[in-house]
C-alpha cells in the first residue's frame, strides 16, 4: 500500500514537472550535484562508471543518468513521478517509477547509487531509505547522496537578505503545505547532521566524505540559493559512502 508521504510527492511533481523543466532547462542540460553547479565532471563522486549498474533516486528527468550512460554504464532512473520520467527523452536510460523507499530490485544488484536532491527531502524515514539503498548495492558499492545542507534549514527561503536570518528551529523535523480544504499538498523533511551520520551507520553505509561546494561568483541563482548565502554558509551537503561486507 502507498504510504501517504508517497501519495503527496508524486501529485505534487506530478502536478509540477512542466514548471519545474521549464523554469530550470539550464540546469538540467548536465549531471549537477547541486544548485552550486558542481557537475560529476568536476567533481569525480562516481567514479569510473564504464559497465557498471548504476542507480539514480529521484531522477526527476533524469540528466544525470543520461551522463551515467553517455560514459558507458548502464543508467536506472528510478522516481516516483511519471510526469518528470515523462519528459525524459533519455533513450539511453532504464527509466522506473517507483517509490524510493521501497525500491523493486532484487538485493545487491547495484554498483552503486546516487541521488542529486531527489527523493530523500521528501522522506520521514531516513533510515529506512537507506536500508533500502544499502540492500540493492553490492558489497563495496559506492552511494553519494546530495541533498539539502541540514544547516541551511533554519534559514527561510530567501535569496536575499531576509534569508540569511536564522528563523527556522533546526529540530523542526518537517515543512508541509496545504490546500485550502486542508489536504496536505507538500510535504519536505530536514534531517539533521546527527540524522545523517546515524542513518548511515544503521544501514551499514561506511560515511567516507562530506562534500560542502562553495558558491563560485557568477553561478545563477536558483530559488533561496544564490550568491549572497553562499558566501555565508553551504546549501548543499554530499555524503560519499561504501556498503560494508554485512
Amino acid at each position: 500500500m502507498e504510504h501517504a508521504d508517497a501519495r503527496v510527492s508524486r501529485a505534487h511533481w506530478d502536478s509540477d514537472a512542466a514548471r519545474y523543466v521549464s523554469e530550470h532547462a539550464d540546469y538540467l542540460d548536465d549531471f549537477h550535484w547541486c544548485p552550486e553547479r558542481l557537475t560529476e565532471d568536476q567533481a569525480h563522486l562516481l567514479g569510473d562508471v564504464r559497465g557498471k549498474r548504476i542507480l539514480e533516486l529521484g531522477a526527476g528527468t533524469a540528466p544525470c543518468s543520461a551522463w551515467v550512460a553517455a560514459h558507458g554504464g548502464i543508467a536506472i532512473a528510478q522516481d516516483i513521478s511519471r510526469g518528470m520520467l515523462s519528459r525524459s527523452d533519455r533513450s539511453a536510460v532504464f527509466a522506473v517509477q517507483s517509490d524510493a523507499a521501497a525500491l523493486p530490485f532484487v538485493s545487491q544488484s547495484f554498483d552503486a547509487t546516487f541521488s542529486s536532491f531527489g527523493a530523500l527531502p521528501f522522506l520521514a524515514d531516513l533510515p529506512g531509505a537507506l536500508r533500502e539503498v544499502r540492500r540493492v548495492l553490492k558489497p563495496g558499492g559506492r552511494c553519494v547522496l546530495a541533498s539539502n545542507h541540514p544547516m541551511a534549514w533554519v534559514f527561510p527561503d530567501d535569496p536575499g537578505p531576509i534569508g540569511l536570518l536564522a528563523q527556522v528551529p533546526y529540530f523542526q523535523s518537517v515543512y508541509e503545505e496545504f490546500a485550502e480544504d486542508g489536504e496536505r499538498t507538500y510535504a519536505e523533511y530536514h534531517h539533521t547532521v546527527g540524522d545523517w551520520i546515524r542513518a548511515h551507520a544503521a544501514a551499514g553505509l561506511l560515511l567516507e566524505d562530506v562534500v560542502e561546494p562553495e558558491w563560485r561568483p557568477g553561478t545563477p541563482a536558483w530559488g533561496q540559493w544564490s550568491e549572497l548565502r553562499g558566501s555565508v554558509f553551504p546549501g548543499t551537503a554530499i555524503f560519499v559512502s561504501r556498503a560494508t561486507s554485512h
